[in-house]
């Protein structure tokens, strides 16, 4: 007999920086609010992520002289797409979107909190070697499949999509229920990287009641 899947929830950056009127936009970014809603209804459990920057932080573009917004930057880790400042600690940009029910919610992971590192996956920050703590908790609960939500598709939703299946889980996209920046053409590349390494798609309307 096989282990009865036990799912969460995971709700990947929907703050207000990330949508529309923020500092990080995600084209049409609040849409994803409404599904998320209808979906928490039908989990018992719920995890949210926080980008959660200090002030100054190495993947802001203002912190590197001369550089623009979308520009890249050599790092220790890796090439490093330079953003906007954004979800800065304590700013209104870093809360969650107002009408996101966070009433369920039984952990808040927040990522991108060290200066010098940037963290776009809820497993890893981007040199792929700090952790964030959630491998560990989800293990202890015995959570085997978690269904992704939230914002970006090609940064953060997709790398903790790369990053569960290494690490174990059963990863499952909710295809109307994120959105994405598309830099020069990530958001199809997202959507190719996530199904080659095993990722499920499905749509809310096949998890609602």
């Amino acid at each position: 007999m096989t282990q009865k899947e036990k799912k969460a929830l995971l709700v990947i950056d929907v703050q207000n920086d990330f949508c529309p009127g923020g500092a990080l936009a995600v084209p049409d970014g609040d849409e994803v609010v409404p599904v998320i809603n209808q979906l928490i209804d039908t989990f018992d459990i719920v995890i949210q992520t926080q980008d959660w920057h200090p002030e100054g932080h190495h993947s802001f573009a203002s912190s590197h002289e001369g550089k623009e917004p979308y520009d890249t930057v050599e790092m220790d880790y890796g090439t490093q797409v330079l953003w906007p400042d954004h979800c800065v600690q304590g700013s209104e940009g870093a809360q969650f979107h107002p009408e996101l029910n966070t009433l369920k919610t039984q952990v808040i992971i927040r990522k991108g909190f060290r200066k010098a590192i940037d963290s776009y996956s809820t497993f890893y920050e981007n040199d792929q070697e700090t952790t964030t703590g959630l491998t560990g908790y989800l293990k202890e609960r015995g959570i085997t499949s978690l269904y992704a939500v939230g914002l970006a598709t090609d940064f953060c939703v997709k790398w903790s999509v790369l990053d569960g299946i290494d690490e174990g889980f059963k990863m499952n996209v909710v295809t109307d229920a994120v959105r994405g920046i598309d830099l020069d053409g990530s958001i199809d590349e997202a959507w190719e990287g996530m199904k080659s390494k095993g990722a499920i798609f499905v749509g809310s309307e096949e998890l609602l009641p």
